[in-house]
């Protein structure tokens, strides 16, 4: 195992105080418990917070600023943190308005946030939860029972997060959460597979002309594993599903969301985007967004997801409107 780290039990620990400092200007770190916040709160405004196990970067710390997240926890790698510091940074994202919670749909980050609502609760917050399932692979796997909350994630984040900021009331921005949550489905593959720093190999084994289709971002394995394609075969079997099941009607607006997974190089994302954007034109769509990039990863792990957003007039507009985090920014 080859990683630019010192002890695998500090990767988190380190890598979030780097974090930190490159982002000093936008967010604060807080080591015990760890957690990120925004450097610049708004006063009287809904406050968004998430988090999970840390190994999908820029997930979730990333996306803390204005127009998304006002807090973030991370845990260990691909672990829950726990309701120890949850509770914190739930406090820390309320101005009085309330919280909303954006959790992906894993047994131990559904557990661990539920605790820290009620505990928060308990002390005068009031908090709100948005349960993101997007994932079309599986219904159920060794983290979840349902499906996994992965790419859709950062489009609940962005979305909510406008919504927020424009002054939107807690359920109000609950519900659009909500609304991303229903109207987003994503499909990934690994073309290899990641290795955690605390356990040294490989999570699962590939072949050197094997791919591993509908993987969730732990590294978990997938729906099915077949022989190398071509990048346009591979998006066709992530965009099957993906269209099987969200089935928009021709003429809808959509946002296309290809999102690396850490080991891919943008040039061959954008392969798989000109391909994509060609079968939903193909099936009277009208890509309306686009994003691009590795935005919620595993690790090192090489492939990619494809997420589909059915867009209104609302969510278009939430998208468009100014964000300023350290991984994601535009229109201020």
């Amino acid at each position: 195992m080859k990683k630019l780290i010192n002890d695998p039990k500090a990767v988190v620990d380190e890598s979030v105080e780097g974090f930190g400092l490159a982002h000093a200007d936008l967010v604060t770190v807080h080591p015990d418990p760890l957690f990120v916040s925004r450097k610049e709160a708004k006063s009287g405004k809904v406050g968004l917070l998430s988090g999970g196990g840390s190994g999908h970067e820029p997930l979730h710390a990333g996306y803390v600023g204005f127009g998304m997240l006002d807090a973030a926890v991370p845990g260990a790698v691909f672990t829950s943190p726990t309701p120890d510091a949850i509770i914190p940074a739930t406090l820390a994202a309320d101005s009085g308005a309330g919280v909303v919670h954006i959790v992906k749909n894993y047994t131990g980050d559904v557990l661990n946030f539920e605790t820290a609502a009620e505990m928060a609760q308990a002390e005068g917050v009031q908090v709100r939860t948005v349960l993101v399932n997007d994932d079309v692979a599986v219904e159920d796997s060794l983290y979840t029972a349902g499906r996994r909350g992965v790419g859709g994630t950062v489009l609940v984040e962005k979305i909510a997060g406008a919504a927020a900021e424009r002054g939107d009331g807690l359920d109000a921005v609950a519900a659009i959460g909500q609304r991303v949550n229903d109207n987003v489905r994503t499909m990934g593959v690994a073309l290899s597979a990641c290795t955690v720093p605390h356990a040294g190999v490989p999570s699962f084994e590939l072949g050197e002309d094997e791919i591993e289709i509908g993987i969730g971002i732990h590294g978990e394995p997938g729906r099915h594993r077949i022989p190398m394609e071509n990048a346009d075969g591979i998006t066709d079997r992530l965009l099957e599903p993906i269209l099987a099941d969200l089935k928009p009607a021709p003429g809808e607006k959509v946002l296309l969301f290809v999102n690396g997974m850490g080991g891919t190089p943008a040039s061959e994302l954008y392969i798989v985007y000109r391909h994509a954007v060609k079968v939903l034109e193909g099936a009277g769509l009208v890509v309306e967004r686009s994003l691009v990039g590795n935005y919620i990863t595993a690790l090192e792990m090489q492939g990619c997801s494809i997420s589909v957003l059915r867009l209104d007039q609302e969510m278009t507009s939430l998208w468009d409107a100014p964000v300023h985090t350290p991984a994601l920014r535009w229109g201020m």
